[in-house]
Order: C-alpha cells, then sequence, then structure tokens
C-alpha cells in the first residue's frame, strides 16, 4: 500500500501516535496494540495508517519505539523547522507565542503582525511585530511558508488574504469566523466555541439517554 495517496486522517493518527511515541524510552519494543490502545483505535488500523508510508517494525514482534518515532517524524515534516507568521499579537496571539509546546515540535513564530501602534516596533516573547502592510515583503523576504490568524472576526477574511498574497501555502485560522482560501492553500478552522457546543450536547445527550434508560 506504501506510495498510495494517504488519507489526511491517517496523519492526524500519526500525530498523536508521535505524541505518545515521545514519553517512551527509545529503546523500547511496542505493539500496534499497544500503541492503539493511546488514542482509543485498534491494531489493525495503527497498522493500517504505518502502511500507508512504507514498511515499518517486525512482523509478530511490533516496532522499535525510536526508530518508528523518527519515520513519523519525517512523514509529518517535522525533521526541519517551520517558521510561521503570526497575525493578531492580542491576548490569544500573545498567549500562542508564549507556548513553548510549538519549538518543541519545531514550529517557530518567527514574525508577528498587528495593527495596533503599541505593538508595532516591538518584540513580545522575543518575536518581532510589524504592521500588516508589511506582510508580503517580509514573509517573501523570509521564506514563512505558515500563518496563523488570531484576530477579531472582521480582520479575519482580510487577514488570510494578505497572507495569501505574502505566498503562504498553508493557514491556521483561530478567529471566531469561517473564512476562505482558494484550494491550493491548506486551511484549518480551530473554532473553540463550536467545540463547546459539541461538548454541551454531548453532556445533554447523555443526560437524556440515561434518564430514558431509568425509565425500563
Amino acid at each position: 500500500m506504501a506510495g498510495n495517496k494517504s488519507p489526511e486522517s491517517a496523519a492526524v493518527r500519526l500525530s498523536f501516535y508521535l505524541r505518545h511515541l515521545r514519553k517512551m524510552k527509545k529503546e523500547r519494543i511496542i505493539s500496534s496494540e499497544e500503541l492503539a490502545q493511546f488514542i482509543g483505535t485498534s491494531g489493525a488500523r495503527v497498522r493500517k495508517d504505518l502502511c500507508y508510508f512504507g514498511q515499518f517494525g517486525t512482523t509478530g514482534k511490533g516496532y522499535l519505539v525510536g526508530e518508528l518515532q523518527e519515520e513519523i517524524s519525517k512523514i509529518l515534516g517535522l525533521n526541519r523547522v517551520w517558521d510561521i507568521a503570526l497575525v493578531g499579537v492580542g491576548k490569544l496571539g500573545s498567549a500562542l507565542l508564549g507556548y513553548d509546546g510549538f519549538r518543541k515540535s519545531g514550529f517557530n513564530i518567527k514574525i508577528g503582525f498587528d495593527v495596533k501602534s503599541s505593538k508595532i516596533g516591538k518584540r513580545i516573547a522575543g518575536v518581532p511585530v510589524y504592521h500588516p502592510y508589511q506582510m508580503p515583503e517580509m514573509i517573501r523576504e523570509q521564506k514563512i511558508p505558515m500563518g496563523i490568524i488570531a484576530v477579531p472576526a472582521k480582520a479575519a477574511q482580510e487577514s488570510i488574504d494578505l497572507l495569501i498574497i505574502s505566498g503562504v501555502e498553508a493557514v491556521l485560522n483561530f478567529s471566531p469566523i469561517t473564512v476562505i482560501a482558494p484550494s491550493y492553500v491548506k486551511l484549518m478552522q480551530v473554532d473553540f466555541t463550536n467545540q463547546l457546543e459539541i461538548m454541551s450536547y454531548s453532556i445533554i445527550n447523555k443526560a437524556k439517554e440515561e434518564a430514558q434508560a431509568r425509565l425500563f
């Protein structure tokens, strides 16, 4: 199966596998069933996910943690540092700048943009902040392939348009609104309110099911 186009869902699961592999000793052997337990899937699913990208491990024995960690890192492109441009250096943007987990995983917020004069020309968490009109020049000059949007809803579409004009290839949108991007740009939406609504539905639905069960 190696060489066939892999579904994006497989890459998502690889990210979870890698997260758990990083917590283990590299010389340890782990089975697909054991790795599957960490994200609530099956050993067959783990083996199928890995087969999309090549042959790993030894049949009947499992995978050497260090080797599998290295291979998954290569598959996900984590054997290099990815520079990121952050648009919006307010409360959320500043929190993202201070999040050390990005750097540990190979993601480096290299430059920030904001419209507030109190932030322009300053360094926040060590990252220089510029006015958005400088975006095309700065991003092209530094060859930054990724962008993060953390601006109010009314400024979100304009922000992604500027990022696309500047040449970024992928954008993570934290703004509370759906934005539009051309098909050649990978766009990921993070909607906190939507996730909370799903959680509230889950709790209410669970309560209804428990109430119905008590009737029988």
